[in-house]
């Protein structure tokens, strides 16, 4: 059984929501400049390349890598798929599915979240934060090589035996929840919030405020971020400000994509310890052998302890 991938409709809605929202803002008095053309222009050119290069790699990473692994972990036995554990492999029942998007959103938020945790990582994933607006062409403005690690975060789905199909549905389904949430048009929305992951919630995570940052990696969900103590509701007295704190300072895609990687090489020349130069590439963005820039954990916790003193 197969079933196409809703992103392929999505492409099209994806442009025609950003379109809407940019005229709207336009006559918005409150929201007139929340887009900026560079901006938008520089977005729009990294998801373009996103759409041509993805389907390139997911070939590989995805439905190669998938399929070898089910079929290595469920293997054929009488004209049915088998687990290496003994059940059966899941159908396409109702509940498979819910099972199957929750297995999902557990993945992606482990995903999301190691984005933010391990730098070379977060230099992949910096693309999409790296604008300091947040809308839906910012939804669009994705890294090109997140794809390359990404399904490793998912590889234990197909393993335990959810069909590849599902999974990959599934992954669409996810990703255009992920697309409408850059939005500041939707307000806090009462009962909903308590179980999904809504638009208040993604600016949190979009923010550089200290208080902000690393919150809210959860997909469509927010199970996971309260559950892993992730999770930060959106305070309307605190401003809040897009972005990150050490921005590309261009507009050119091709910097935009690769400038964390050439600051962790800078980063990784500042010490000839080889264990040092592992830490600049493997711990969390702004780790230094010397203390001369900080982690996020690491402020907080330095300014909880000048808190405690006075």
């Amino acid at each position: 059984m197969s079933f196409d991938n809703p992103l392929v409709y999505g492409v099209p809605c994806f442009l025609a929501f950003i379109l809407l929202e940019l005229v709207y803002s336009k006559h918005d008095e409150d929201h007139h400049d929340l887009y900026d053309w560079k901006e938008l222009k520089a977005s729009l050119l990294m998801g373009i390349g996103s759409a041509i290069i993805a389907p390139l790699i997911k070939i590989i990473t995805v439905f190669l890598l998938f399929n070898f692994v089910y079929d290595l972990f469920n293997p054929l036995v009488d004209g049915v798929h088998v687990n290496i554990m003994g059940w059966n492999s899941f159908g396409y029942v109702w509940y498979v599915w819910l099972l199957c998007q929750l297995a999902d959103d557990f993945s992606y938020y482990w995903f999301h979240r190691q984005n933010h945790n391990v730098r070379f990582l977060w230099a992949a994933h910096i693309v999409h934060h790296s604008s300091d607006n947040f809308n839906l062409g910012t939804a669009v403005r994705n890294g090109w090589f997140t794809i390359i690690y990404k399904p490793l975060f998912y590889i234990w789905m197909p393993a335990i035996g959810f069909p590849v199909p599902m999974i990959i549905f599934c992954l669409g389904i996810e990703a255009l929840w992920q697309f409408q949430l850059h939005t500041v048009f939707i307000p806090k929305m009462g009962f909903i919030e308590k179980i999904f992951n809504t638009h208040t919630m993604h600016q949190v995570h979009h923010a550089r405020n200290e208080e902000y940052m690393d919150k809210n990696h959860g997909g469509f969900l927010n199970i996971f971020d309260k559950v892993f103590g992730t999770w930060k509701e959106l305070d309307e007295n605190i401003e809040i400000e897009y972005g990150v704190t050490h921005e590309p300072n261009s507009y050119n895609p091709l910097v935009i994509l690769t400038h964390e990687y050439k600051d962790i090489w800078n980063d990784m020349k500042k010490s000839p310890n080889w264990y040092h130069k592992f830490m600049y590439a493997f711990a969390p963005p702004g780790w230094s052998h010397d203390g001369s820039t900080l982690t996020i954990k690491q402020s907080r916790k330095q300014k909880a302890k000048i808190k405690t003193v006075v």
